[in-house]
């Protein structure tokens, strides 16, 4: 067993100690594609913190020779499975982590004791290895990873398993031409070569972004792609499921609606998708926050927002708000400079995990209080988002003026939220009153768990404010279009809106607010209840 080649079952064996949520069924979908021409070249996209790296580990430590995991895989649920014996520890497994590799090549100090390249340092490397697990072949001195997998098959008729973690840190990294292409030319020898392929059982390739369509596409356009627009067959095995997250929040003893407000809202084929980094590490700590930025950047949202092309300051702004906007993610070309229009920069940011997208619907959105929290930070130093800023800061002396019961403070808040909406979204219906109340009470993202048309008594509640602090008081919204205030206070008492409080213990704030079309200006009443 090596490094690369057919490693031991270590890695994954510390991650499932630690912390594991059952994926293991992705390796019941995975033996169904073993050596089937159209299926076995799988690539996964997905943001960072997902879990693919932890897939690919578990994939490894099932297929490799070098592991010997019956017990490992025992307590879970693919060791039910009629193909679970039959596939266990059988394959040639070759396990690369890309962004590692480039790591390590880039440590060599001073540069000029750096190898050559990035791929060569990995050929020398993985073909050490595969010279010391297979004695008994005749490799050639200076042959290619792709010549010494042919000469494995050709003398011993054993195939592969491909892993190629972070597949994209080329396209991601690396700035340099040179470098590029020859990690084409390494791609293409891989999976190009004719020769090759029967070589290999199955390829399994993880990456946040999905393979370039221009340069890359000719090179792996063998490869099913499974991403956040697309991702099939596959979508349940990366990223947590709401049973999973349920199971998570009642082993550490935490609220699962919170769980939910804060890092649910990805929405792939039918599931719902959770991420899982985030929801681990508050489940652990028992602290709710923002954990992305921990892993990532919220500059990466600034930089591509302040390309500012037609339309992407009025649909941040939307979003933000607590919209949709609709996108064409079929444009862009999956790399880090093709960016020719809002809809590209959108389709990346999905990519990335700071959008989500509705497929049905073909629109793209905020999904949680955690991305949105990054979104603040990254408009909050952009001068082109400067009245959204001003929004943000007038919305904590909303809440404080609604918790007080001012009537006529919240009146002129949300008239100076109408302005903003209006400049760039017709204000004329109900769904644009609530993004205005949505943008006037923003603030209350930092102490409140916020839900939008909330089932609750005899109807459905505009926005209820559920505070996370059970000492404060609950916020209920209705609203209406060219009507009274008086009329939405009275909604919510008849309608019995206060039900979907039904465990809430303490105060309730009653929120009607009407905008009427002719005077151009908000009226509001406000109501307290004691439960």
């Amino acid at each position: 067993m090596g490094t690369y080649l057919n490693p031991d079952n270590q890695t994954f064996l510390e991650q499932v100690q630690e912390f594991y949520v059952d994926k293991t069924m992705l390796v019941k979908a995975t033996n169904r594609f073993l050596g089937s021409p159209t299926f076995k070249f799988i690539c996964v996209s997905r943001p960072r913190r997902f879990g693919k790296t932890i897939a690919g580990n578990m994939l490894s430590a099932y297929y490799s020779k070098g592991a010997d995991s019956k017990e490992l895989f025992a307590p879970y649920k693919i060791s039910k499975e009629p193909s679970f014996e039959k596939h266990l520890n059988k394959y040639n497994v070759l396990k690369i982590d890309l962004n590692a590799m480039y790591s390590k090549w880039m440590t060599f100090e001073p540069k000029e004791k750096r190898p050559e390249t990035v791929i060569s340092l990995l050929t020398r490397t993985v073909c050490a290895e595969m010279k010391e697990e297979f004695k008994d072949v005749n490799f050639c001195e200076a042959g290619t990873i792709a010549d010494f997998i042919q000469k494995v098959y050709e003398q011993k008729k054993e195939t592969f398993v491909i892993i190629l973690d972070e597949y994209d840190v080329f396209i991601r990294e690396i700035d340099l031409e040179c470098e590029l292409q020859l990690y084409l030319g390494f791609l293409n020898s891989l999976f190009k070569n004719a020769e090759l392929v029967p070589a290999i059982s199955l390829a399994y390739l993880t990456g946040i972004l999905p393979i370039m369509k221009d340069k890359i596409q000719s090179k792996l356009n063998t490869f099913r792609l499974y991403t956040m627009l697309e991702p099939g067959s596959l979508a349940e095995f990366v990223g947590f499921l709401p049973d999973e997250v349920q199971a998570i929040c009642q082993k550490y003893g935490c609220s699962f609606e919170e769980c939910k407000n804060w890092y649910d809202g990805y929405r792939l084929e039918e599931f719902e998708v959770y991420n899982p980094q985030s929801v681990m590490i508050a489940a652990v700590t028992g602290k709710f926050k923002s954990y992305w930025s921990e892993t990532s950047t919220y500059s990466v949202i600034a930089e591509k927002i302040q390309m500012n092309f037609d339309g992407t300051k009025k649909d941040v702004i939307a979003m933000i708000g607590g919209e949709k906007v609709d996108v064409i993610v079929g444009k862009y070309n999956n790399t880090m400079t093709g960016f020719f229009s809002k809809d590209d920069v959108f389709t990346f940011l999905i990519h990335l995990g700071y959008l989500a997208y509705d497929d049905e619907e073909q629109v793209c959105y905020i999904p949680n209080r955690e991305i949105h929290d990054e979104w603040i930070k990254a408009i909050s130093d952009n001068s082109d988002y400067e009245q959204t800023n001003k929004i943000i800061n007038d919305s904590k002396n909303l809440l404080k003026e609604t918790l007080a019961g001012n009537e006529t403070a919240v009146a002129e808040a949300l008239d100076r939220s109408h302005d903003h909406v209006s400049s760039y979204r017709s204000y004329n219906n109900e769904y644009s009153l609530q993004s205005a109340i949505y943008l006037a009470f923003i603030y209350a993202l930092n102490g409140y768990n916020i839900i939008k048309e909330m089932p609750a008594g005899k109807g459905i509640a505009d926005i209820v404010y559920i505070p996370l602090d059970k000492s404060k008081s609950a916020i209920i919204v209705e609203l209406k279009h060219n009507k009274t205030a008086e009329s939405a206070l009275m909604q919510i008492r008849q309608k019995r809106y206060f039900d979907c409080l039904e465990n809430w213990k303490g105060e309730i704030i009653f929120v009607g607010a009407n905008y009427d079309e002719e005077t151009k200006k908000h009226t509001c009443k406000i109501e307290k209840l004691r439960k």
